[in-house]
């Protein structure tokens, strides 16, 4: 069963370029990896939760933007294997400030239990 690793993550107003940039050039090294398919969402229509959303999750600043992400791994041992070669990577280390905080970003890997396109 598919496996995926999500991450929602605020980046600053004017970085956009910046952050996809760095996407593409980390979304080639995933699939060199394994991954089947990797999805970079700038956020367009993000509702003010009573509780929580998406933008209080990674306390995102009014001059930030949210980012929601997904990376699609055939299973899960493909995944651990996968993110293991993407870590250890050295086209994966930052040539200079990030254009996100990683602070704040959040994620998390999740097993499939509903998918329409199986």
């Amino acid at each position: 069963m598919r496996y995926m690793d999500g991450f929602v993550v605020p980046v600053p107003k004017g970085k956009q370029d910046d952050y996809v940039a760095l996407a593409q050039r980390a979304s080639t090294i995933f699939l060199e990896h394994g991954a089947l398919r990797v999805v970079e969402c700038w956020g367009d229509d993000i509702p003010a939760g009573k509780t929580n959303d998406f933008r209080t999750a990674v306390i995102a600043e009014p001059d930030e933007h949210v980012v929601f992400s997904w990376i699609e791994w055939p299973d899960k041992a493909t995944r651990d294997a996968g993110m293991a070669k993407v870590m250890s990577d050295e086209r994966m280390k930052p040539d200079g400030e990030l254009p996100f905080s990683g602070a704040r970003m959040i994620y998390g890997g999740f097993a499939t239990v509903v998918d329409t396109a199986a």
